[in-house]
C-alpha cells in the first residue's frame, strides 16, 4: 500500500497513536503494518471500531455517512479498510475479499491496537462483511457490544446458506440495523430465524442493503441512514458497560 491511494492520511508508528488521537478529530493516520485509520467524532458516549463490507470501503458514500452520523451522536468511529482494500484501492481493481478467517485476523488486530487507547469501552462493528467479522470477534472473545448495518444473514438467492452458528456464542448486546428489502435476509425471512436473545433487531422502512428506500415509499435515503444512527447511539446508551471491558 501507497500513501498515494490514501491522500491526506499521515504515516505513524502504532507506539505513537495513542499521543495522535489526543489531538483534534477528525483524524486520519496510515498505521505501519495495518492500513488506513479514520477516526471521526468525540468518544462522548462510547467508541466504535467500525469496518466495511465486501465491495466497498471506508470511503464509499454509505460509510461516510454512516460515520458522520455516528459522530454527530456522540459515538467516536474508528473506520479501517482490510489488506484486500488497500490494493483495490492501490491498483484500482475490483478483487473478492479472502476467506473471513483472514479478515477477522486483521479486525483482532486493529481490536488490540485501540481498545486501550481510550477511557470508554471499544464497541465493535461494520456494514455488511465487516458486520459478520465482528460478530465473530465477539463470539471469541469478550466485547462490550456489537453493531451491525445489514447483516449477511445468507448470500442472495441462497436463502438455505445462513451464517448463524457463532451467534449463539456471542455473550454481548448485539444490534442489528436492517432494511426490511434487504436481500442478505429480509424481514419476512429473518422473522422465522431462531436468534440468540442478546441480538436485537431494528428494521428500516423499505430500505435495501444500503438502507436505501424506493423512491415510491416517499423515504429519503440520508433520513434512513441517520435514523440507524440514532437507534445505535441509544443502543450503547442503553448498554454502557464499564470501561474495563
Amino acid at each position: 500500500m501507497t500513501q498515494d491511494a490514501y491522500p491526506g492520511y499521515a504515516p505513524i508508528q502504532p507506539a505513537t497513536l495513542a499521543d495522535a488521537l489526543k489531538q483534534a478529530t477528525p483524524s486520519r493516520f496510515l498505521v505501519d503494518g495495518l492500513g488506513p485509520l479514520a477516526v471521526a467524532g468525540e468518544a462522548r458516549i462510547g467508541r466504535l471500531l467500525w469496518a466495511h463490507g465486501a465491495g466497498a470501503g471506508q470511503q464509499s458514500p454509505f460509510m461516510q455517512q454512516m460515520i458522520r452520523a455516528l459522530a454527530a451522536e456522540g459515538i467516536q468511529v474508528f473506520a479501517i479498510d482490510f489488506p484486500y482494500m488497500q490494493q483495490m484501492m492501490q491498483q484500482g481493481k475490483r478483487r473478492p475479499p479472502p476467506a473471513v478467517e483472514r479478515t477477522l485476523e486483521t479486525f483482532a488486530a486493529w481490536h488490540r491496537l485501540l481498545k486501550p487507547l481510550g477511557d470508554l469501552p471499544l464497541w465493535v462493528g461494520g456494514k455488511s462483511m465487516g458486520g459478520r467479522v465482528a460478530t465473530l470477534l465477539a463470539s471469541q472473545q469478550s466485547c462490550p457490544g456489537v453493531i451491525v448495518a445489514g447483516y449477511p444473514f445468507h448470500p442472495p438467492k441462497a436463502p438455505e446458506k445462513l451464517r448463524l452458528s457463532h451467534w449463539p456464542d456471542i455473550q454481548c448486546p448485539l444490534l442489528v440495523l436492517q432494511g426490511e428489502r434487504d436481500p442478505f435476509g429480509t424481514h419476512e425471512e429473518v422473522k422465522r430465524y431462531s436468534l440468540t436473545p442478546r441480538a436485537c433487531l431494528k428494521w428500516l422502512a423499505d430500505g435495501d442493503h444500503d438502507f436505501k428506500p424506493r423512491r415510491a415509499s416517499g423515504l429519503k435515503h440520508e433520513f434512513l441512514i441517520d435514523e440507524a444512527a440514532q437507534l445505535a447511539a441509544s443502543f450503547v446508551r442503553a448498554h454502557g458497560t464499564p470501561s474495563g471491558m
